[in-house]
């Protein structure tokens, strides 16, 4: 057996760790340190040191099956995908193109995306696609979008963190959710800047803080615009910033200026003080950082809530200057590639709008069909879900577990359960695919190669390092034995590279344009931060990325930088989007003392986004101007409470791999419902009692884990686990109005103790 360690990377979260793999020669898989990747140097979380455990036949499926006589059965893969091409048929004749639904997941490769949502469009003719990364960063693209004109989760490499002044982290326990990661945040520290963490309870990641804001769940949008009124009540405001390269501002500061502190302080339960001293530790250094996580995000107003945490850094001028500016801690392993290239709603590849007709075009031009044959946008992550059994009668489903993960998780599976056929693949038998007419086991992380987008924007590749059990195809193969079967022979290759090489054609121009990556490049580069265009084969030189304006040690320090934003405006006004001087349209000169490349060279992507200008049409950011409102679920009598949902260090999202592995289960058994000394004692209960919780969905029980570290007005459950304990039994799928998120982090409950209801 062939025992060479291949270098690739983590399955789990947006990190993406670099890793070796290993084949045993005795059997199994090893998983090792590789320090070359520079976002982890090697590190891993037990996740990731564990994440071979899976691969295990033991521990996935290794058949398909087809559901008989009310229970699944293994089958062949040619019954298995006769039913499934069948079902659809049938679904498709009798309701029309968008009675058959597709739904998709975060943690697919960039390959499997795209496929999935060409083949939803161009072989179902459905609208009805969409995926559970709606579930994680969507309020972040629709706000950085609105504000920058393009959404990329982290505008600058992690490697600039421990060199700004100060970092807001809002709404993110990183400490658990991507370990390695917490050491840039403790060299910032080291380096003399300074950490605020925002968070309801204290976590792991809040400990590490130099200032800890405890804000009551769902009131985020107060607290940042409270901020911003100190900002400009105190004068720190940067006027030539705001004036030369923003919009909006005369709006967003008269909404400000409505939540003085007082009233903010009594929205959030954030002391006056603590606000004024995140102001001054936030404005003092010459460049800071603004970086939100599900937080602020999973609420009904998510969009107007990360909007005015960008207006922070607009109005003190911390967006498009080196060492500064706001960021989104993308969550799933793909969540950032899974959003650019046509799985959800509203999208083509590259991050084109579904509804622009010039997009339409593109598309349709590399996909060899007629534009007007592309359906238009269909429903969002939580509406395709809620309307399953009624409009929609048939449903494919990739690399995803709604049954846990989804809001009002038991009306979800029971909308799934109406169905009258659901089609799942996925590498373990979820409780999803527990409800599946048939379900197909596919090829994970180490037994396929394709590529990934991680948190950073830097386009990734993973290897194969084994082969899969007997009997396993990938998702790529599948798409292309069912389009064969519904009637389009061509177009659907399995090799991922030969998807890539599609992928890069119909990102082209795009906003996240792919065309100047390769396979071989990625391979050669430790990855390659997009935008990377192809550059014409007689184009003029142009410049590189401005590296300069952040990796110099010393010129441009947080504390020490005399220039206050990148080279000036030299570079076309009409190009389709602002980076660090590296997608001009041509003819450009190259900023003072920056290199050039000769005509037709390699892009060399770009690791910084918006030093020159952003990626509106007039190249300024745009504030938002947003008000505080309630959240869509307050308290009352009856729930007098707030429960907030999250993550531990030892499961992943709906834990349908982690809950698999023993060393993780040991570390994390179950659920819990964190409390306050305070509540536990009006409420009778001890360490360890079974509690009830219960919103107007439904009702979950899991034992006391009783902490100082939560408000005493908020309970905390972790969301991984299904059965009694679910957590996404209770929370709300109120949706924001813009990114169609649904409010995860805050909903009305009331805790009961177990043995009041016997």
């Amino acid at each position: 057996m062939e025992t060479t360690a291949t270098p690739t990377h983590c399955p789990y979260c947006a990190l993406q760790c670099g890793m070796n793999v290993t084949p045993l020669p005795q059997g199994g898989v090893e998983v090792t340190e590789r320090p070359d990747f520079p976002v982890n140097r090697g590190a891993l979380c037990g996740k990731g040191r564990t994440a071979a455990q899976v691969l295990s036949p033991a521990a996935r499926l290794t058949s398909p099956l087809v559901r008989s006589g009310g229970r699944l059965v293994a089958a062949g893969w040619d019954e298995a995908l006769d039913r499934i091409a069948g079902a659809l048929s049938s679904a498709r004749a009798r309701g029309g193109p968008d009675a058959v639904g597709v739904f998709g997941g975060g943690g697919l490769t960039n390959e499997k995306a795209y496929g999935l949502g060409k083949f939803a469009r161009v072989v179902l003719g459905t609208s009805q696609i969409d995926y559970n990364g709606r579930f994680c960063m969507s309020s972040a693209a629709a706000a950085g979008t609105k504000a920058f004109g393009l959404d990329r989760g982290l505008p600058f490499p992690l490697e600039d963190i421990p060199r700004t002044g100060c970092v807001i982290l809002v709404g993110s326990n990183l400490a658990e959710t991507m370990p390695p990661s917490l050491r840039f945040f403790g060299e910032l520290r080291d380096n003399g800047g300074t950490l605020i963490v925002v968070d309801p309870r204290r976590t792991r990641t809040a400990e590490q803080a130099d200032l800890h804001l405890a804000p009551r769940p769902g009131t985020d949008l107060a607290l940042a615009l409270g901020l911003l009124h100190l900002v400009v009540a105190e004068g720190r405001t940067d006027e030539e910033y705001i004036r030369e390269r923003t919009a909006g501002w005369e709006e967003a500061r008269a909404a400000a200026m409505a939540h003085w502190p007082e009233h903010v302080e009594r929205i959030t339960g954030v002391p006056v003080p603590r606000l004024r001293q995140a102001v001054r530790m936030f404005c003092e250094p010459r460049a800071a950082m603004v970086l939100t996580a599900r937080g602020p995000e999973q609420q009904s107003k998510g969009t107007d809530t990360v909007g005015a945490w960008i207006n922070l850094c607009l109005a003190t001028g911390r967006a498009g200057r080196p060492l500064s500016g706001y960021g989104c801690l993308t969550g799933q392993g793909n969540g950032q590639g899974g959003r650019e290239h046509g799985q959800k709603a509203d999208q083509l590849p590259g991050y084109r709008k579904l509804d622009d007709p010039a997009a339409r075009r593109h598309v349709a031009g590399v996909w060899g069909v007629d534009p007007d044959s592309l359906p238009g946008p269909g429903r969002s992550a939580y509406e395709l879900l809620d309307a399953l059994g009624t409009d929609i009668r048939a449903l494919l489903l990739m690399g995803s577990n709604p049954v846990v993960s989804a809001p009002r998780a038991a009306h979800v599976e029971e909308r799934l359960r109406s169905l009258d056929f659901l089609a799942v693949c996925d590498v373990v038998r979820s409780e999803t695919a527990e409800l599946a007419d048939v379900v197909l086991p596919v090829t994970q992380w180490a037994e396929e190669t394709g590529t990934t987008t991680s948190l950073e924007g830097r386009v990734l590749l993973r290897r194969r390092a084994v082969a899969p059990p007997p009997g396993i195809r990938s998702d790529l193969e599948v798409l292309r034995a069912l389009a064969a079967r519904l009637g389009v022979a061509k177009g659907f290759p399995a090799d991922p590279e030969e998807v890539f090489e599609e992928l890069r054609r119909a990102s082209a121009g795009g906003p996240a344009d792919y065309s100047g990556i390769t396979y071989r490049r990625l391979a050669e580069e430790n990855g390659v931060f997009w935008p990377c265009p192809e550059p014409p084969a007689d184009s003029a030189p142009v410049s590189h990325p401005a590296h300069t304006d952040a990796d110099a040690d010393g010129d441009h320090g947080a504390n020490g930088a005399d220039r206050t934003h990148s080279t000036g405006h030299t570079h076309d006004a009409d190009r389709t989007h602002s980076t660090d001087g590296t997608h001009d349209a041509g003819g450009a000169s190259a900023p003072a003392g920056g290199p050039t490349r000769a005509p037709g060279a390699v892009h060399p992507g770009t690791p910084r986004l918006f030093l020159d200008r952003f990626a509106t049409d007039d190249g300024r950011a745009r504030f938002a101007a947003v008000a505080h409102r309630a959240s869509a679920e307050e308290p009352d009598a009856e729930y007098p409470l707030l429960l907030t949902t999250g993550r531990v260090v030892s499961q992943y999202q709906s834990g349908a791999q982690t809950r698999r592995v023993a060393e993780l289960n040991a570390a994390a058994p179950g659920p819990f419902v964190e409390l306050h000394p305070r509540l536990a004692a009006r409420l009778g209960a001890a360490e360890g009692d079974p509690l009830a919780v219960v919103s107007r969905r439904g009702r979950a029980v899991a034992p006391a884990r009783i902490t100082a570290a939560i408000r005493p007005d908020t309970v905390f459950m972790p969301f991984h686990w299904p059965g009694e304990g679910r957590a996404n039994t209770l929370t709300n799928p109120a949706l924001d109005p813009t990114s169609k998120m649904p409010e995860f982090k805050t909903c009305a409950v009331r805790v009961e103790p177990l043995g009041a209801q016997e």
